[in-house]
């Protein structure tokens, strides 16, 4: 075996508390080298003639990469305390793998090589909001979602969907014209909201906030802000706002002091200026978000700065009962202004969802301290790169999905925000090149798959567009413009993830996809009594399951059809999914 190979760290994604009384703990070896996995584990203080007494517990499989295998394995320490380390074998060797190095058997007489998990302590269990396990969110961007009160347009409206969207125009979206769609969500399966900036701003999409305390006029006030919270609430769904905390618009008002006192503003220090007079062209001489002259970047250690911003989200939260926060550009604000941010919603609603935009890698962020949640970009890439974009193929999108997640804890992974496109990104059906066979190849994976799953406004009705501001349109609320079967699948799908717990949150997914079959997508979802079966076929031609995937199981469902069928007449049609229910006993 590559002993190089092997990791573990005894925290992060690696070791943790998974509830109050179990932990969960990985290992990494390279990728076919181990036949057998054994946690070595016990109390630190239990000995016996001068012996360590431990126990051994056989580590499960639960994923590989291009180059690893992972491990996992749940123990209850009776004492919440635990010394470990790992036992692998080979067809030549055993090899036990510690802390502080290999022995060839597990040490007895001395504990101090093991790794160590001091004690599990249940104020240190990170706990994420159940509800957002079995929610299916809907993305809107206000501007462009509909228009239900043409007193409050900007100047210079536009008719609905009479233009294409560029980034300056404006279509009069608001609080009334969502409100009126309500029925259109509910009647989708939605029990969530994203609702991308809604507060005081210059343009369009409203990134650029001029006042965090105020409702942006062209979408109503606060009292109709509230009313639409009620409503959304009184249908079962939840309400997630945008906080911009990592930058300001231009026209914030203590950016527009610093530019008019310069030197002399109360305000200076609120912003990352590197000299005086402050100037914004050729390229500001502040930090920005990106090289975005008019969104200043707020100096967040400031403490005026956190009072303000942390008065701003106090006051969203208990004045109009919002459930989540999802935050832009989180990955450029420090990490203590987000430890007290979540002190600050948990003390206001201990189940609110904290959702992080961050594209990247996002463990530091996903300790238990600051975020529940990231917004899973690396899930939305590899998904259209292997169904939309055929850059991939099966085994190839496996190794990598498997990659991302084993990157966080499983309490991340239930409440991960898992999504297919946004206002940043190319609409799906565009993506597809207009295939809507392989739109619904993607809602199944995304629906099917672990984690909080999100639908793009418009996505659901077939509505295309290219990356910002194509991405924009008004919605399509034209019924002869819509598609209708694609609505009803999706409709279909999400009432399926509703009533049906191993296509939801129960059961850990494994991957079946094997080298015979790289181009056709295969995972099972299990309890101790079920089966549940996702088939994807990307190719050209039919594809035949094998009759070995089902075990003994004589009869099978088609869950999308509710049709039974025998294991050796199961097959996956071009373009096209198969998903497949047995009892397993």
């Amino acid at each position: 075996m590559l002993k190089e190979a092997l990791y573990h760290r005894p925290k992060n994604n690696f070791a943790y508390a998974y509830d109050e009384q179990t932990l969960h703990i990985r290992l990494r070896a390279r990728k076919d080298d181990a036949w057998t996995v054994q946690l070595i584990y016990g109390d630190p203080y239990e000995w016996k003639d001068g012996n360590w007494l431990f126990k051994k517990e056989l580590m499960l499989k639960t994923g590989s990469d291009a180059f690893y295998d992972y491990y996992l394995v749940s123990v209850c320490p009776e004492f919440r305390r635990v010394r470990y380390g790992f036992e692998l074998t080979d067809s030549n060797e055993t090899i036990v793998y510690t802390e502080k190095g290999f022995f060839d058997s597990a040490p007895t007489t001395d504990i101090a090589p093991y790794f160590c998990f001091p004690y599990l302590y249940s104020v240190d269990v990170f706990r994420t909001p159940d509800w957002v396990k079995n929610t299916v969110w809907y993305q809107i961007f206000p501007e462009r979602y509909a228009n239900g009160n043409s007193s409050n347009d900007p100047q210079g409206t536009l008719a609905w969907g009479s233009a294409d969207p560029t980034p300056t125009n404006f279509f009069g979206g608001d609080f009334q014209g969502i409100l009126l769609h309500l029925d259109h969500l509910a009647s989708l399966g939605i029990n969530g909201i994203y609702f991308t900036p809604i507060f005081k701003a210059a343009s369009n999409h409203k990134y650029d906030t001029i006042d965090y305390l105020e409702i942006d006029p062209q979408f109503g006030t606060k009292e109709e802000f509230r009313q639409l919270v009620e409503a959304c609430h009184e249908k079962g769904i939840k309400v997630m706002l945008d906080a911009v905390f990592n930058h300001s618009g231009f026209y914030f008002g203590p950016f527009q002091d610093v530019l008019t006192h310069q030197e002399n503003s109360n305000y200076k220090n609120w912003f990352h200026i590197r000299e005086f007079p402050v100037v914004t062209d050729p390229l500001p001489n502040y930090d920005t978000f990106a090289f975005e002259k008019t969104m200043p970047k707020l100096n967040t250690a400031n403490p005026e700065v956190k009072d303000y911003l942390l008065h701003a989200v106090r006051y969203w939260t208990e004045e109009f009962n919002v459930d989540g926060w999802r935050l832009d550009v989180a990955n450029e604000v420090d990490h203590q202004f987000w430890r007290e941010f979540r002190k600050t919603i948990k003390s206001i609603k201990p189940d609110a969802y904290i959702l992080g935009e961050i594209w990247h890698d996002a463990m530091p962020w996903l300790q238990g301290d600051q975020f529940d949640a990231v917004m899973n970009y690396p899930f939305s890439t590899l998904v259209l790169d292997y169904i939309a974009r055929s850059k991939i193929n099966a085994l190839e999108f496996i190794e990598k999905i498997s990659s991302i997640l084993h990157s966080y804890p499983e309490n991340v992974n239930e409440v991960m925000f898992n999504l297919l496109g946004s206002h940043d990104t190319e609409r799906i059906l565009t993506v597809t090149g207009g295939n809507t066979n392989k739109v619904r190849q993607l809602f199944v994976l995304l629906l099917s798959f672990p984690g909080t799953p999100c639908i793009y406004y418009g996505d659901e009705i077939g509505m295309t567009g290219g990356r910002d501001p194509g991405c924009r349109k008004c919605m399509e609320w034209n019924p002869e413009a819509q598609n209708h079967e694609l609505f009803t699948d999706l409709q279909h799908l999400i009432r399926l993830k509703k009533e049906v717990p191993l296509f939801s949150t129960k059961g850990r997914i494994s991957f079946l996809t094997t080298e015979d079959t790289p181009d056709l997508l295969m995972y099972v979802k299990a309890s101790d009594d079920e089966r549940l079966l996702f088939a994807i076929n990307t190719t050209a031609s039919e594809q035949k399951l094998s009759p070995a995937l089902f075990g003994s199981a004589q009869q099978l469902i088609n869950l999308w059809t509710n049709e039974e069928l025998k294991p050796d007449s199961a097959r996956v049609m071009p373009d096209d999914f198969l998903m497949l229910r047995w009892n397993a006993r």
